[in-house]
């Protein structure tokens, strides 16, 4: 198997080691997996493309590069310069902290994932999710690091991918919480968290110069039962699937027959 890893945190980042252990053990000793990230951390990115500026690509070793875009861009590069053939898998992460409800719409994260998947690509993100049962621990990964490789391979083996154009893609989350202690796996919906939409904080230089931070609320606030965020404060790891095309199916029908 021919795997392409990447993230939105940056090629220097822990989780990346953590994607590596699992893409390797996924590939096996006769597999490939290269790893193409931004140069810079990317957070918040989505799946913006350096459309207006041109990137430089450096290599760090034969099957490790980097790209000073963003993640979508790597898979771009990961494919069209970088590998000498199509990878079989894309993974992207593991992002450091989650990528549940409103945050899925932000993250460069799942913005590779959807590049990915519209080149026909299997491809999944997954994210570590932060809080007080893991911040602290020596490797705040280590749920994602144990159970990875599994949650991976039996989405792999499920074979629910859908079809061209917009093929499924898949959203994993990792609870926040020791390895030991997850409760398993559940399917689950996209979530919403009540209260606690981004927002801006202002904020007076030292030049008298005034600053906007983007900031968030909350990231404890849970969700509705059978969605991501629910499941994650549960300790289970949340599998959600998901699709790049943004039609409202459920009110097409409807507006097209209003609109007559």
């Amino acid at each position: 198997m021919r795997i392409l890893i990447t993230n939105d945190d940056g090629i220097r980042a822990p989780g990346l080691d953590v994607m590596l252990e699992i893409a390797r053990e996924l590939a096996g000793v006769d597999g490939e997996v290269w790893t193409v990230a931004p140069e810079m951390e990317q957070s918040g990115v989505a799946h913006a493309v350096s459309y207006v500026n041109p990137m430089r690509l450096f290599k760090y070793s034969e099957d490790r590069f980097a790209v000073d875009g963003m993640p979508a861009d790597c898979i771009l590069a990961g494919i069209n310069e970088v590998m000498p053939e199509k990878p079989d898998l894309i993974l992207s992460g593991v992002n450091k902290g989650n990528n549940a409800a409103q945050n899925t719409l932000y993250s460069g994260t799942i913005g590779a994932a959807i590049e990915g998947a519209l080149h026909g690509i299997k491809s999944i993100a997954l994210s570590q999710f932060y809080g007080p049962a893991n911040k602290d621990m020596d490797d705040p990964f280590e749920v994602a690091r144990v159970h990875g490789a599994k949650a991976v391979k039996d989405l792999l083996d499920a074979g629910i991918w859908g079809e061209a154009p917009y093929g499924v893609f898949y959203n994993i989350n990792f609870p926040p919480i020791p390895a030991a202690d997850c409760k398993g796996v559940k399917a689950v919906a996209q979530g919403f968290r009540d209260n606690t939409e981004f927002h801006t904080v202002a904020e007076t230089g030292p030049n008298g110069r005034r600053f906007l931070w983007v900031t968030m609320g909350s990231q404890h606030e849970a969700t509705k039962p059978g969605t991501d965020v629910h499941a994650n404060l549960d300790g289970y790891i949340s599998v959600t699937p998901m699709q790049a095309d943004m039609t409202s199916h459920a009110h097409l029908s409807h507006l097209q027959e209003a609109l007559k």
